[in-house]
């Protein structure tokens, strides 16, 4: 893959403002960053392709800046996928034991069997994540093979999404000169940036703010529960200010990183910002408290959505260790305060950990889907050397998942 050796993991994080590539490398240690790439993306509107040439030149320019700070040669990604179209569901199969002992093949058959559920044509899965086994009436069970019984089930969170989303995302990648080793759920990828193995157990829930979507997961004893999707993020954020402050949006989003805040009692009232005006007219000097006034109710309705989201999974009271905010709308000054007040729970801000290397140049919520992706393809280094149109991509996602099994149990 590189002039460094096979063991090279890449994560394309393929944002809607911004395409981030992050190299990564397995040493005796554990994980280190060794390259970064970031450019700002012109080709997404919501976690989705909708124009292939900005999205492809994007990519290319983020690949070939992180292949300069890495010294290698980048051909194989792991690529993050969001968007609307993401939807998750809990499905359960049941199978009896054949030789009264859990052999791999049973875990198998009942995978099967609880992926055996009606998805419509134009949707593919693209993961099958296991809560749990049970054994005859034992539940709970994480490891059931070689156990004793005569019935197995499992419960199991299955991620489905839009065939042609996912097909434009790998085309995409293919056309930059990159092939996809696999595509992942963003949110799954931030948790494995971001989230300690103690919040998963207890229940935790990921909120990704990033500039299309708010992507959301919920873990409670140690196992994904729930996935969702919303579709409001950063980029509303930012053009509320726009149109409050009537400012350019390369202006408002330049504002909303350097003086914004989304709590109002954090800003004093005396402090002031310049705002430049539309068409060439002379820039104004305006209360600061006017643009955290702005963009309060904007983030208590996102909070407010997650919160509606958080009690149609059920699993609301059950996230003891509370919320986890990351992406890059995370940044925002006041975001765990006002979450706090909204959630009544704690709240923390989520950064990428357990790695070395660059690591305090990606300390950023920013880079949690990135450093993410590369996490979890560290975790599947096996599945990587995937050449362009050898394989169907989501044959692949459900082979290299039945693999996974296999070596888990």
């Amino acid at each position: 893959m590189s002039k460094k050796g096979e063991n090279l993991i890449v994560g394309l994080d393929i944002g809607t403002t911004k395409i981030c590539a992050i190299v990564g490398t397995m040493t005796e240690a554990g994980l280190d960053i060794v390259g970064i790439g970031t450019s700002p993306s012109r080709g997404m509107r919501k976690g989705v392709v909708i124009n292939i040439e900005g999205t492809v030149t994007a990519i290319r320019k983020a690949i070939q800046e992180a292949e300069l700070m890495a010294g290698c040669e980048i051909n194989s990604v792991f690529a993050g996928i969001a968007g609307g179209h993401i939807n998750g569901i809990n499905s359960q199969g049941v199978i009896a034991i054949k030789s009264r002992e859990v052999t791999a093949e049973d875990v198998r058959r009942v995978i099967d069997a609880a992926k055996a559920i009606a998805i419509p044509m134009d949707r593919e899965v693209i993961h099958i994540l296991p809560q749990e086994f049970i054994v005859d009436d034992q539940d709970g069970i994480k490891e059931p093979l070689g156990m004793n019984g005569v019935r197995l089930e499992v419960r199991v969170h299955i991620v489905t999404g839009a065939v042609a989303s996912a097909q434009n995302i790998i085309k995409s990648c293919n056309k930059a000169g990159v092939a996809v080793g696999d595509i992942v759920l963003e949110q799954l990828a931030s948790a494995e940036a971001v989230l300690t193995q103690d919040e998963k157990e207890l229940g935790v829930a990921l909120v990704d703010i990033g500039g299309g979507t708010t992507d959301i997961a919920i873990f409670v004893d140690g196992a994904i529960k729930h996935t969702s999707v919303l579709s409001l993020g950063g980029n509303h954020l930012t053009n509320d200010i726009a149109v409050g402050l009537r400012t350019p949006s390369q202006e408002a989003e330049r504002i909303k990183q350097k003086w914004g805040c989304c709590l109002t009692s954090m800003v004093g009232k005396d402090e002031t910002i310049e705002v430049p005006s539309v068409g060439g007219r002379e820039p104004r000097v305006l209360s600061r408290q006017l643009l955290a006034e702005i963009l309060e109710p904007r983030v208590e309705e996102i909070f407010t959505l997650v919160n509606r989201e958080l009690i149609k999974s059920g699993f609301e009271n059950r996230i003891s260790s509370g919320l986890v905010l990351t992406g890059g709308s995370a940044i925002l000054s006041g975001m765990p305060e006002l979450a706090e007040q909204i959630f009544n729970l704690p709240v923390r801000r989520g950064v990428p950990q357990g790695i070395g290397g660059l690591a305090d140049v990606v300390n950023s919520p920013v880079y949690a889907t990135g450093v993410g992706l590369v996490k979890y393809g560290s975790r599947n280094l096996q599945s990587s050397n995937f050449a362009i149109g050898q394989e169907n991509i989501f044959d692949k996602v459900v082979r290299r998942m039945k693999e996974w099994f296999g070596e888990f149990f």
